[in-house]
């Protein structure tokens, strides 16, 4: 049986996709690093908030995030299909159509920009609506296949959802939230750009004009070098500034020291084995940094919310 069927009789397509389908458009790894970024920015947030509020502030981050992933692949269904580790997503697959896609992330974007609006405030709603907006419109439809600076700018919709979450319990943006959006910012293009080296041929296939294709190895293991010599630095800057504590100050200048020695190993690999190797050792590094960094800023939080909740 295929997984498409055509009606005999009005010739009406009958979808078999199953909710865990629906489930993969929503690229549900990207939306749980989205919702845990969300989530700190919530948290650090000064003032309590109203955990109902904050719960339905979180839900709505993570369908405004699955929204946005789920109207990517209906845009990106030509390059996921020649993309090695894109082409047996739903709709190049042929389980989805094109269609359902795009009313399936219309609705879901719709559905989490009121939801936060009604039940929460119209800022954090605003925000999230424009990140969508910047998503799918400016990185999706423009800068990926225009630019090898497209992970560069497109970085920006991944690095707001601490803004959204910040907002959502103030109302207001605050300079703390803005220093969590510089963190995923900055360490957005090493991360992709380490990721793109060792997948240059898929990316060549699609055309889609990544640093490696564009500029070569040489010019991205030099820019990788770079933004994290910036990243690590600023990625101190919450205990810095005093929102942060002791511990996240020594995790994240430890963190950070590694990610430069990860990059500056990268850097002077000599060869394309050890290049490939060391891309591959980056990468899954660059996950950890911003993971440990984000953990250890809410588990202080939490450490100092403790008197409070006990109080109450």
């Amino acid at each position: 049986m295929s997984l498409v069927e055509q009606n005999g009789k009005n010739g009406a397509r009958l979808s078999e996709a199953r909710a865990s389908d629906y489930l993969a458009l929503l690229k549900p790894r990207v939306m749980s690093l989205v919702v845990f970024t969300g989530l700190v920015g919530l948290m650090v947030a000064p003032g309590h908030v109203n955990p109902v509020l904050g719960a339905i502030a979180i839900l709505c981050i993570a369908v405004g995030a699955g929204a946005s992933g789920a109207l990517n692949m209906w845009y990106d269904a030509d390059i996921d299909a020649v993309m090695k580790r894109t082409r047996n997503r739903p709709i190049p697959a042929g389980i989805i159509s094109r269609e359902e896609v795009l009313v399936f992330g219309l609705v879901l974007s719709a559905f989490s920009v009121m939801v936060l609006g009604l039940f929460v405030n119209w800022l954090a709603a605003a925000l999230l609506a424009f990140t969508i907006f910047f998503y799918v419109v400016v990185y999706t439809m423009w800068l990926k296949r225009s630019t090898p600076q497209n992970i560069v700018i497109g970085g920006a919709a991944g690095a707001f959802p601490p803004v959204i979450g910040w907002a959502a319990a103030t109302g207001t943006i605050g300079w703390e939230s803005l220093v969590l959006f510089a963190i995923i910012f900055l360490w957005t293009p090493p991360h992709f750009w380490a990721l793109s080296l060792f997948t240059t041929n898929d990316y060549a296939a699609a055309r889609v004009p990544m640093m490696p294709n564009v500029h070569g190895e040489a010019s991205t293991k030099l820019q990788i070098l770079i933004y994290t010599l910036i990243v690590a630095p600023v990625g101190v800057l919450p205990w810095a500034m005093g929102f942060a504590g002791p511990v996240y100050g020594v995790v994240s200048l430890g963190l950070g020291l590694t990610f430069i020695a990860y990059a500056w190993g990268l850097w002077r690999a000599s060869s394309a084995e050890a290049a490939l190797k060391s891309a591959k050792k980056l990468f899954g590094f660059s996950l950890l940094y911003l993971f440990g960094l984000f953990a250890v800023l809410l588990g202080e939080t939490i450490a100092r919310s403790i008197p409070h909740w006990i109080g109450a």
